[in-house]
């Protein structure tokens, strides 16, 4: 896997030694390497997304109820205000343990080949029950959930209505169908970089098409392309050269922990970079806050190149076109626990 990386990266490199391509092809070069994101909600595996789900798992995102202790849901790991990630490093969960590394953004997830940086769970339906279940996360269980979920009548009302083909659809299964089918619409299409996908050459100034030339010609879209510009694969963090462990912690050996395969030590899945410049820190650890300085540690670790500052601001200038049109999405009003509803715990 790593000499495919490097030979993945090194092929898109070689565009560094031809002429600078004019707009016409630098947007021909673009849109045969990335895709703009749709404007409808696409479709799931095994799950449609139908309107009830979606206003059930939404309730489900944000009801911390889901936890041991009752004070933890989804979004605060994944906060819709903060670029569907932690505001910090890493989360804090049951008991006030962090997390090893850092939440990945909910954005657009639904467009990732699998979930969590190191691609354990293969969708978003079976990425939700590790978090709830997780004793540094939500430490709660299913039996918990499903007790806390069916004490509450107008949650047993949803899940009929989410489910009503099923007798008893309050089950640990559908929670996570529903978190599916709402996550499924936290899509941030129309930015301004999927404007010039579809063919406006306005659509980004000088520096920012300078900074999206940059991005191909270095080798940068060999790991990061597609419609997310990126979770679509997996590659050795430090290609080149491994960053310090300031950066790269060494205990993390990132997808080897699922295959157990010695070449897939040091192995992540390529981060997305949909909307990135509004969710700093960076990398599975958290520990760059700038993003100008996370370009700088690809650039040294993946490609083995030495970007110039005025290099790294016009790769900045580019990747800030990847904000798209965030989701207008209202906190819900969640139904009220019922003397039979589970109490929390320490």
């Amino acid at each position: 896997m790593r000499v495919l990386a490097i030979l993945s990266c090194a092929a898109v490199a070689v565009l560094a030694a031809t002429p600078h391509a004019s707009a016409d092809d630098l947007m021909s070069k673009a849109q045969q390497t990335f895709k703009p994101i749709p404007s409808v909600v696409p479709a799931v595996k095994d799950n449609a997304v139908t309107q009830e789900k979606v206003e059930l798992g939404r309730m489900l995102f944000f009801d911390p109820r889901l936890s041991k202790s009752e004070t933890i849901s989804c979004n605060s790991c994944h906060d819709l205000g903060t670029g569907g990630s932690d505001a910090g490093p890493t989360s804090l969960g049951q008991g006030w343990h962090r997390g090893a590394r850092r939440a990945p953004t909910v954005y657009n997830a639904v467009f990732n080949v699998a979930q969590f940086w190191d691609g354990r769970a293969a969708d978003l339906k079976a990425q939700a029950k590790g978090p709830i279940q997780a004793s540094v996360e939500m430490a709660s269980t299913p039996e918990h959930v499903v007790k806390t979920l069916d004490s509450m009548p107008e949650y047993v009302e949803r899940f009929h209505k989410a489910f009503p083909t099923e007798a008893h659809p309050v089950t640990f299964d559908n929670v996570t169908k529903a978190l599916e089918a709402f996550e499924a619409t936290l899509i941030t299409p129309a930015s301004r970089f999927d404007q010039f996908l579809e063919g406006d050459g306005n659509a980004l100034t000088v520096a920012e098409k300078g900074g999206l030339r940059l991005f191909m010609d270095k080798g940068c879209s060999g790991c990061h392309n597609g419609i997310n510009v990126g979770g679509g694969a997996y590659f050795p963090f430090g290609v080149v050269e491994k960053p310090g462990a300031e950066i790269l912690p060494p205990k993390d050996k990132g997808r080897f922990e699922v295959t157990k395969t010695t070449s897939d030590e040091y192995v992540f899945r390529a981060a997305p970079l949909r909307n990135v410049a509004l969710r700093a820190p960076y990398f599975h650890s958290g520990k760059v806050w700038s993003l100008k300085q996370a370009v700088g540690v690809m650039g040294a670790s993946q490609l083995g190149v030495k970007l110039s500052g005025d290099e790294e601001d016009k790769i900045v200038a580019f990747l800030k076109t990847l904000n798209g049109r965030l989701p207008r999405i209202e906190f819900p009003i969640l139904p009220p626990r019922t003397d039979s509803t589970p109490k929390p715990q320490d």
